[in-house]
């Protein structure tokens, strides 16, 4: 059950980052220049973070079983209707469709937590963020390499059919849910449950911490394998599509090193993990920042510094989710979905000023970005080490 959870994450993360490798060859289909078609991949981010602000907290209300296969089902319904779109304009409105009802990985997080025993909770939560991670970066690589040969339509095809499918197992495979307790307090009304989420941000400051350290690692992350579909597409390196699938797919060494930072965190508290994100993301920002020379040099250049930037990113998710998973055990899904929206409007707000940095200013730019977002969280972390300890 818990790999084809892993799987199920592994999807539905991947539906997000897919369209990053195949934006070039929509601009070329659809008549459009690279930079405008790229829009896609922010559309996409936008629709998730709306989703999971508006559905996530359903969790902690609805059965999940219901809940995870009706949105695998509505999913799949908008990843057809993208491959199947005959202008830019069509596309964008299906991707923000996509990313609305793909959240499911946030769903089975919180879920699965619920389920097992807390002995079990972060080698559980680690099976998981794998298959989102492998999701994450095969997604790259299997998008670039079908677009590359049948069309820019056919990994949007494809996705569609295996979240389709996924839906029609996970109905049949999903636990029913338990009964209702006779008694407890009266459950939140529907109506109230979009503004949950920021009532524990205002109310929690560890989940507000959480949210902001995330949020400016994941527009970092965000702004730079945004651009760097174009940069390896474009005159400096002349590779199709394919190419940024295979830069990713050197990111599947994070899998390895997810384990290792939660049970560092079991030991030691999230934030040595945290500081140690950003510091590992500046660094990644002066590697990264060699990519603008070409060459063989900028293109290893531009592997270790992606490498090394996609570490810092799923190493903080785990401590950041650590530290505010243990606040409120009846609450997770709404926790999850107050941090996750915060993460994704990083996302996407690191996406478009990526954009608009390489379109004035190059690779160098989109570098600056990076440093720029994630500078201040390290003497953040710090300062709040250091109040911890005086308390």
């Amino acid at each position: 059950m818990v790999g084809l959870l892993a799987l199920t994450c592994a999807v539905a993360v991947g539906n997000i980052y897919f369209p990053q490798a195949v934006s070039p060859l929509v601009a070329a289909a659809l008549g459009t220049s690279p930079d405008k078609a790229a829009v896609v991949v922010t559309a996409t981010q936008i629709g998730y973070t709306a989703g999971i602000f508006l559905l996530v907290p359903l969790g902690d209300r609805l059965p999940y079983r219901r809940l995870l296969v009706t949105l695998l089902a509505l999913s799949g319904a908008a990843l057809l209707a993208a491959a199947l779109a005959r202008s830019l304009t069509q596309l964008v409105a299906a991707s923000v469709l996509v990313g609305v009802t793909t959240t499911s990985a946030q769903l089975i997080g919180p879920m699965t937590v619920g389920l097992v025993a807390e002995g079990r909770r972060g080698a559980v939560m680690g099976t998981l963020l794998s298959g989102s991670i492998g999701g994450m970066l095969l997604a790259r690589a299997f998008s670039g390499a079908l677009g590359e040969r049948h069309g820019w339509r056919a990994p949007y095809l494809v996705a569609g059919l295996v979240v389709l499918c996924l839906a029609v197992v996970l109905a049949r495979a999903l636990p029913a849910p338990p009964a209702a307790p006779a008694a407890g307090p009266p459950p939140i009304p529907l109506r109230s449950l979009p503004v949950q989420p920021l009532r524990l941000l205002r109310a929690e400051p560890e989940l507000r911490r959480s949210a902001c350290y995330q949020a400016a690692l994941f527009g970092g992350f965000s702004a730079v394998w945004t651009c760097l579909a174009l940069l390896l597409t474009g005159p400096l390196y002349g590779f199709g599509p394919q190419a940024l699938g295979i830069v990713a797919l050197t990111g599947l060494v994070t899998m390895a090193c997810t384990p290792m930072a939660g049970r560092i965190v079991d030991r030691h508290g999230s934030d040595p993990v945290n500081l140690a994100c950003f510091l590992a993301a500046l660094a990644a920002a002066a590697v990264l920042a060699v990519g603008a020379r070409g060459g063989t040099a900028g293109l290893v250049a531009l592997v270790l510094g992606t490498l090394l930037l996609d570490t810092a990113m799923q190493c903080g998710m785990i401590a950041n989710q650590a530290r505010f998973y243990a606040l409120r055990g009846d609450s997770r899904s709404t926790l999850n979905t107050g941090f996750m929206t915060c993460v994704y409007l990083g996302g996407s707000a690191g996406s478009w000023l990526g954009l608009q940095l390489y379109r004035h200013a190059g690779w160098l730019g989109v570098c600056v970005l990076l440093a720029l977002l994630t500078a201040p969280g390290v003497d953040t972390v710090r300062r709040a080490r250091a109040a911890k300890h005086r308390g």
